[in-house]
Parts: structure tokens; sequence; C-alpha cells
């Protein structure tokens, strides 16, 4: 199994209240970029920041690097429009960072994206690939996107209090600025993403519609953002079998809606649940409390845990590992299930 991480940016990240993904919005054009490498390394190498929300919420990177720590998996990270460098090695497809959806373009070259990526993804020898994303801003994005599509408009949030509201306001005024109204990108999915969405869109749409055309099997690791790439490639008329893989977070939120959206645009479901719930660690607690949610692949990446044999108990005990590594302590030491000593699994762990 090889996970493929996108990663890029958006100037609509800047918008206030709009992301948690970062403590400060100064710092999270940084955030991409420190996700990759602590995929790739297991701890930031030249970001100057480990992403952390205003509440001491760890990005998913951590759970994400958790599951490849017990599990194993390849990792392929994509330069789909880095505001910032990155020490981790990435694909370049020649991607720049995303404007601001209210300007009269948010991703001028969304075609030429998406044929670059189209012809990385048939150029991949894997018989099963799972894409994930890391891009802050995205589910305002996600809702350009779907919203100019004319498809149905409920998208989570990285914030326990989804700000939906904000988010539909700058929508409005990003279709404004590109004289579009909802649903006028009807069949029309790359003029949506020009309009209102960010880079990583075409991007993973583009790799998905390359293999799917390979007859790669495809998951699309996330939430809400990855239901509006699903929406681009059905308006791209893209049929293939697609499956969604995303965390009990997001589905929580969502409720109904999240399946109502996979059936409509025929995808397979899958929701893992990481059991926080069996831990008391600071992480664990915020994402209980309804911040991050999902990102980094993070729902993908859970789904290919077994089951059986305790190994989500060792995916919660990496966790804390990576969260201690990152600098993240838990703020009280009640366990409820069992697990191995915190040094060992620290120094098992540490540069893996």
């Amino acid at each position: 199994m090889r996970v493929l991480l996108p990663a890029g940016t958006t100037e609509t990240a800047l918008i206030d209240g709009i992301s948690a993904a970062g403590a400060a919005p100064e710092l999270m054009e940084h955030t991409p970029s420190a996700d990759v490498e602590i995929l790739a390394y297991g701890e930031p190498v030249a970001a100057p920041v480990t992403p952390v929300s205003p509440n001491g919420c760890p990005t998913p990177a951590a759970v994400t690097r958790a599951v490849q720590e017990v599990v194993g998996f390849d990792l392929a990270a994509i330069d789909a429009g880095l505001a910032r460098s990155t020490a981790a090695p990435t694909v370049d497809l020649g991607v720049e960072p995303g404007n601001d959806i209210r300007e009269d373009a948010a991703v001028p070259d969304a075609n030429a994206v998406f044929d670059r990526a189209y012809d990385y993804g048939t150029s991949l020898p894997d018989d099963e690939l799972l894409i994930g994303e890391t891009v802050p801003g995205g589910t305002t994005t996600a809702l350009g996107v779907l919203t100019a599509l004319g498809e149905p408009t409920g998208v989570s949030s990285s914030l326990p209090e989804n700000p939906i509201e904000r988010k539909r306001r700058v929508v409005d005024e990003g279709l404004a600025a590109s004289g579009l109204e909802p649903g006028d990108c009807e069949g029309a999915p790359l003029e949506a993403v020009e309009a209102v969405g960010d880079p990583v869109q075409p991007t993973v749409a583009g790799i998905a519609a390359g293999a799917l055309a390979a007859e790669t099997d495809v998951t699309l690791a996330g939430g809400t953002q990855m239901v509006a790439v699903a929406a681009l490639l059905r308006h791209a008329d893209v049929d293939a079998g697609l499956s969604i893989a995303t965390t009990s977070f997001v589905a929580d939120e969502r409720g109904d809606d999240l399946a109502a959206a996979c059936e409509r645009f025929n995808c397979e479901l899958t929701v893992t649940d990481p059991g926080f719930d069996e831990r008391d660690h600071v992480a664990m607690a915020r994402y209980r409390a309804g911040e991050a949610k999902e990102g980094v692949a993070m729902g993908g990446a859970l789904s290919l845990v077994p089951d059986a044999d305790g190994r989500m108990r060792e995916v919660r005990d990496r966790l804390e590992a990576v969260c201690a590594r990152l600098g993240i302590e838990s703020e009280g030491d009640g366990r409820n299930d069992e697990q191995v000593d915190d040094g060992t699994a620290t120094e098992d762990t540490r540069g893996s």
C-alpha cells in the first residue's frame, strides 16, 4: 500500500476564523511543510513550527505517523502548492500556491495541474493507492467547489464549532468575484476549482483519475474535502469505483449527510474510530472535543490498522510517543487500556 500526500497552501486559510491548522495565521503556511516532515521523519526538520491548534491539538500528521510506525506503509509526498519549502522528499508537479477564493481566480492553472497530476497517476506501479491531503483552509475551498458544482454543501471543520455561515459568506464573495452563481460549474469541475478551489484539489483529482484509468484501486483518505474531490471526478465523467476512508470524528459531525454524499457520488465509505476515549492524553482529548477531526490521510491510515490483536491500542501507544517527540506531553497519566512503557515506546520509534 502506498500513501500519497499532496501538500499545498491557499491564501483562503488566512481569513480570520476559517481554520485551526496552526496556532496563528502567520504560522499556518508552514503547516503542510511540517506535516510532510512529520510523516517522513517523525518530527519537523526544517519547518520552524510543529502544527498545533490554539488549544493544543496536534496536527493529524501525528496520528498518521503513529499508524505508519505500527503497520508500515510506503509514502510519497507531492508538492501541490507549498508556500514554504520542506526538508522531506517531494514529487514536484509544478503547482503554485492558491489565491484567496475572493479573488477572481483562486487556481489560475487548474487545468494544467490536473493534466500533470493525471500523467503522474497513470505512471504509478501500485495496485492500491491511498491519497490524502494537507491544505489549511481546505474545508472552505471544498465548500466553494461543491457550491459551484451545484452539489449539497455541508462540510466539516477543524474547529470544534463549525463556522459554516462564515464559510458560506466567503464562498458567496468568491463566486461573485468570478462572476458565478451556485451551480454554474455543473459538468465543468476544473472551472469550479479555478474560481473557488485550492491547488490540492486538482492535484488529488488528477492523480486519482490517472490511477483509476490505469485500473489502480484508489481510496481518498479524508472527510468532506475528499467528498469535494469525488464530486470533481464525477463531474469530469470519471465513473470508476472509488472509496473514501475517514474518521469517526468527521462522521459524528456530519451524520447521515456524509453517507448520503458518498452514495450520491457512488463512493464506498469506511469510517474508523481510533478509540481515543480509552486515554486521557491531551492530544486525544482535543480530538474527542471536536478539533482537527481529519487530515494528512488520518482516516485512511487508520483504516489500515487491523481490528484484531490490539493493533489500534498500539497506535494509541505510538501516538503518545510521537506527541512526546513533538513536545506535546499528556496532562494526565491515567490510562484505561494496557500499553507498553512510554520510555520504551519512545526509544523504539525515535528516528524511524
